[in-house]
């Protein structure tokens, strides 16, 4: 079980699909931007919820490597290029998240940026865990 806890002010609706904030105590693990490429640094596919998969995947992949899991996820920052398509899409994205994280909800920011440094990725994804204190 995790020792993460939304935050959320009284008397706002809750949010769907994320937490406004998220208290916690333990390790911090700091993932950095995660893209939808393979571990041999190669895209597989140019499709926004197959990279999303991606990126979650690699996410995964370190947190693990740090003694991590998807649960201890607090935060996450999501820089997408294309808001419209995100916003399009957003059934397959959620059926995606769930598969790879499970139904962990951080505190979560989006942001629609012009191009990120990898030409091919449609997003990119950073990510701070906390690991339980034992």
């Amino acid at each position: 079980m995790s020792a993460l806890r939304p935050v959320n002010p009284p008397g706002w609706p809750r949010p769907k699909g994320y937490s406004n904030g998220v208290v916690g105590r333990g390790t911090l693990v700091f993932v950095a931007g995660q893209v939808g490429w393979n571990a041999e640094e190669r895209f597989e596919s140019d499709d926004f919820v197959a990279q999303l998969r991606q990126a979650l995947a690699n996410t995964v992949a370190v947190l693990a490597a740090a003694g991590a899991k998807p649960e201890h996820v607090a935060r996450m920052t999501w820089y997408v290029v294309d808001k419209k398509e995100y916003v399009a899409r957003i059934a397959e994205i959620g059926a995606a998240y769930r598969d790879v994280m499970g139904r962990t909800f951080p505190a979560m920011t989006l942001v629609q940026v012009s191009s990120l440094v990898a030409d091919r990725a449609r997003l990119e994804i950073e990510s701070t865990a906390v690991i339980p204190d034992a």
